[in-house]
Parts: C-alpha cells; sequence; structure tokens
C-alpha cells in the first residue's frame, strides 16, 4: 500500500494519519447511505417523529454535521460527486441522471482497492445508469457486489436486499485476507414506492405526530400518511445500520472502522429532491472512529459538501488519488480531529450546487439547468432557463417528481380548480433569480430575488458564484452549456421521449415511467374520464 504523505487539494494529510498507515494499521471505512432522505427527518438532527438510535448512536460516539449540503440532489449526478470529489458540472455526462458513467473520470474505491484495499457494496451503488465496461465486464464503481442475501421486509415495496447480512459475508471474507477494508452499503430506502398508511399501521405512529408539513404540501391526511411512510422507511434503513455496528462490534472491528452515515439527496416530495431548496440537497452526515475522534459528540457547523467525501476518505486511508482528476473538495479529517464544535474553519463559508438534465421529459431532451450558492444563511438560485418547466411538462407528467400520494393531492387541486397555490410552487415555471433567508425561512417560500433590500448582497453572491464556476470551466459559463442535453441517456429509446409522446408515436407513456404515476398525466385522466362516460370525446 502506498502510504507516503501527500496533498488533497491543497490540505496535507495528518501527521497521525501518516503514522497509522506507516504502522500498517489503516482504518477500515463502512460507507451507509440512504436513497432520498433529508437531513430533518433523523433523530440526532431533531426530529421526533422518525426514530433513527443507530444515527443518534453514531452522531452521539462520532460528530453530527449541520450544514452537509450535495451539490446536486439526484441520485446519480449525486453519487458520481461522492465517488469523484467533483461537482457534477466537472463531470462531463457524469453530471447527468440516468446516463453513461465516463470512463475518463477514476473514483476514490477504484484507488482504494489497487492500493491494498478490499471493496465492496451491497444493496444500491452508482445508480441508476450505466456504469460502463473494463475487461468487457461491468465496471464496478463501488467494488465487488454482495447482493446474496435477501430478507423478508415488512411491507412489499421495501427492497428485499439483506444489507446487514451481506455485510456479514464481505467481513467473513475480509477474514480470510486480512485486508482493510471499505464497504458501500447502499439502502434503497426511502425511496419510494411506499405501502400507503404502512407507517401508521406498522411503524405504530399517530398522523398528528408529524409536526413538520412543509409550507410548500396540503396539511391534510393524505400527505400526513405519505411523510409517515417515508419516515417509516428511514427507520428501516437505521435498524440495517444497528445490525452493522453490532456486527463490527462482536468482531472487535468497530473501534478501527470510520463509520460514515449520510443519503445521497432529499425526500422524495414535490419541491424537494431534484430541486435546490433546503429540503433538496441539506443531508445528514454523522461519522463515528473511535480511533480517530477524541472529542466525541459535537455538533459542527462548518459547510461541508459531497465533494470532501472522496478526500475525506483518501486521507483516513493515506493513500494518493493517483489517476483521479484534481478534486474540487477538500478533507474534513481536521474538524473530526478537532475539540471545538459549531464554526471550526472560517474558509468553510458557502455551498456552491446545481443541476442539469435528470430524467426524461422536456422538448429537445433538455434538462433544467440551475447554478446556486449558499452563504449566511442565504440562499441564491440562478435558473437559466426559466422558460422551461422545472419538474418536466405536463404531456410527460411531471416526471422529475416521484409519484406519490402528495403529488397526486397537488395534481387533483389543480385540476378541479380547487387551489393552483401548492401545483404552482411544485410544477410551475420558475423566475430567474431566487433568494431566501434559510434562518427565517426554511421552506424557501418567500422570494427575496427583487427585495430591494436585498440587491447588493444578491449582486455579491451571483458575483462570487459565477468566479467559482469560471475557475472551474463549468461549461454553462464557458459557452457550451447545451452540451449537457446532447449527452444520450442510458437507455437509448428515451432519446426525444417529449417528442414521442406528443407526436402520439408513443401513446401509453405512463406503461415507460414507471417511478411515476399514470394519473400524473393529464392524458391519462382524460382516457380514464372518456372510458367512465364522464368526459367527452
Amino acid at each position: 500500500m502506498n502510504s507516503k504523505p501527500f496533498l488533497l487539494s491543497g490540505l496535507a494529510i495528518t501527521a497521525n494519519a501518516f503514522a497509522e498507515v506507516c504502522a500498517g494499521t489503516p482504518p477500515n471505512i463502512l460507507f451507509y447511505i440512504a436513497d432520498d432522505a433529508s437531513y430533518a427527518h433523523f433523530g440526532a438532527n431533531g426530529c421526533k417523529w422518525v426514530n433513527t438510535p443507530a444515527f443518534d448512536r453514531v452522531a452521539s460516539e462520532g460528530v453530527v454535521f449541520d450544514n452537509c449540503y450535495t451539490p446536486n440532489a439526484k441520485s446519480a449526478p449525486s453519487r458520481a460527486v461522492l465517488l469523484t470529489g467533483r461537482y457534477s458540472w466537472q463531470l462531463e455526462a457524469g453530471g447527468n441522471h440516468i446516463t453513461n458513467f465516463p470512463s475518463n473520470y477514476k473514483v476514490f474505491t477504484e484507488v482504494l482497492g489497487e492500493q491494498g484495499y478490499a471493496v465492496g457494496f451491497t444493496g444500491k451503488g452508482w445508480s441508476p445508469g450505466n456504469p460502463g465496461e473494463v475487461d468487457g465486464k461491468p465496471r464496478r464503481l463501488t467494488g465487488e457486489p454482495y447482493q446474496k442475501r435477501k430478507t423478508q421486509p415488512p411491507t412489499s415495496l421495501i427492497s428485499k436486499i439483506d444489507y446487514a447480512a451481506n455485510f456479514r459475508d464481505f467481513l467473513d471474507d475480509r477474514a480470510a485476507d486480512g485486508k482493510s477494508w471499505f464497504f458501500w452499503a447502499g439502502s434503497r430506502e426511502p425511496h419510494r414506492g411506499y405501502e400507503y398508511g404502512s407507517g401508521a399501521a406498522l411503524g405504530g405512529r399517530s398522523i398528528d405526530e408529524v409536526d413538520c408539513i412543509p409550507r410548500f404540501f396540503p396539511d391534510n391526511e393524505i400527505v400526513r400518511n405519505d411523510m409517515l411512510d417515508y419516515g417509516f422507511e428511514i427507520e428501516y434503513f437505521d435498524r440495517h445500520l444497528v445490525a452493522m455496528l453490532e456486527e463490527l462490534e462482536r468482531r472487535g472491528e468497530l473501534d478501527n472502522t470510520v463509520v460514515i452515515v449520510t443519503s445521497d439527496n432529499g425526500m422524495p416530495f414535490p419541491r424537494a429532491k431534484a430541486n435546490h431548496y433546503e429540503q433538496s440537497h441539506h443531508q445528514p452526515l454523522a461519522i463515528m472512529w473511535r480511533n480517530g475522534i477524541r472529542h466525541t459528540g459535537r455538533r459542527i457547523a462548518d459547510y461541508v459538501n459531497f465533494v470532501d467525501i472522496a478526500p475525506t476518505i483518501l486521507d483516513m486511508a493515506g493513500i494518493e488519488p493517483d489517476g483521479m482528476h484534481p478534486m474540487s473538495g477538500e478533507s474534513i479529517r481536521p474538524l473530526l480531529e478537532s475539540d471545538k464544535s459549531g464554526r471550526i474553519d472560517a474558509k468553510r463559508d458557502r455551498i456552491i450546487f446545481g443541476r442539469e438534465r435528470d430524467d426524461y421529459g422536456r422538448p429537445a431532451n433538455q434538462g433544467y439547468p440551475i447554478r446556486g450558492i449558499i452563504r449566511d444563511s442565504l440562499l441564491y438560485i440562478w435558473n437559466l432557463k426559466p422558460e422551461l418547466y422545472p419538474a418536466c411538462d405536463p404531456e410527460t407528467g411531471y416526471a422529475e417528481i416521484d409519484g406519490s400520494p402528495t403529488k397526486s393531492a397537488i395534481l387533483d387541486m389543480h385540476r378541479s380548480g380547487e387551489s393552483d397555490f401548492y401545483y404552482d410552487l411544485a410544477m410551475g415555471k420558475r423566475p430567474k433569480e431566487e433568494l431566501y433567508d434559510l434562518k427565517s425561512d426554511i421552506d424557501c417560500m418567500h422570494n427575496l430575488a427583487d427585495d430591494p433590500k436585498y440587491a447588493m448582497r444578491k449582486r455579491a453572491m451571483r458575483r462570487e458564484l459565477l468566479g467559482v464556476l469560471r475557475k472551474q470551466k463549468d461549461p454553462r459559463i464557458t459557452g457550451d452549456g447545451d452540451i449537457f442535453d446532447r449527452y444520450p441517456y442510458n437507455e437509448a429509446q428515451n432519446w426525444n421521449f417529449y417528442e414521442k409522446v406528443v407526436s402520439g408515436e408513443i401513446e401509453r407513456p405512463w406503461e415507460i415511467t414507471k417511478w411515476i404515476n399514470p394519473t400524473d398525466y393529464d392524458e391519462y385522466v382524460r382516457q380514464q374520464k372518456t372510458s367512465d362516460g364522464k368526459g367527452g370525446k
């Protein structure tokens, strides 16, 4: 294993890390990632209606980060950021969802494997998309798969993959080879779909316990049950972490294992996932390492970005990022080894974020490009193409919002003429600029972009954002931003999906877009009314 000191984005590996590697004891690393869970819905982060004892244990026996963000709030690009340490607009096709992972971008798991670590995963790794091939076999972006063990989950819509049992199989193999290891445990929860009412019926919760309905949802029984079902799946995610921690403890490996727990993007609800509001990209992050974190139980307020994860893991392992493109993030190990809470590193004072094309459903295969910045609790969003629909077009079922009872409730209110308030927030077109004060408006409801009192701060934030993007050679700034719309999907038949739907070439698109409901399509609703004798020809 190559263990000489090195620099990560200008930050030198610590003396302790170098000493550990030279002594032959690099840490093991368990990386456990949820699929579509927001920061606010974990017990250690203040949530009272979701029980997460394992996450809370990692937070209390390690540290918890109160300002961790993904720069792209959709699964595949967010995970690409984690694996490369680069922003999604620095990853060519890798900045899109349901794409082909670019072969010229090496990921940190590959570097770990080359330098002697055993690397494996269970559940969801980098996905969805095509990882490419190496020597005629699928490229293993998160290591050797361990997927054999299955379980009987509490609902039919929860994955049958037994994450904890597959992790035990991985550990059994390591007992034979004696290698230090990295394991990516990718839960598929709380990704939709949910069994409606499971949170109440199986989780033993009452809808009255949900004390934080975002103001961009209608507050009714349907939405509250949807929230409970989402929370029930977070609790299922956490139960597997309980088992994994117990297994490490039983084997005597917990002390020298770094345990990192997070999620890829925010909750799968309208105006959350695949957006860039607070519930979209503010992520849980707790890290535990008994041999490396002396001052535990701290809450750290510094801004941490997913681009920081890859350099942090390589720093802990004492390994150079050989063959990787230069990383935009920096190791957060100094924060872990500090004895301070709150703000520690004054340079960690902002978050940069953005998105390109997620799902298919706009004319000419377009995405909805966004760039933005958070500084001093102000969130600035630049919508580069405000003429487009942010969640895909009505003709394609607003495909960038997962099908759900909450989405259906909002669409029903819109179609019946009851109210367009929630529809406009989730699905309506947006202004070119948005500005929100997260201290007083956590739900991002009051756009301050045109408020004269904020004009100077808005200009300063935009100027800072553009300066960073120029240095990073973001194609949206350098002149060929639409290249993101020309990258193919991983499945060729989805190209020009919008045009095929509008022209009638695809007559029943709801049979293709399985992640949304048929009733998300206005045309499907119209056909159902006609067939029921309730509509005209």
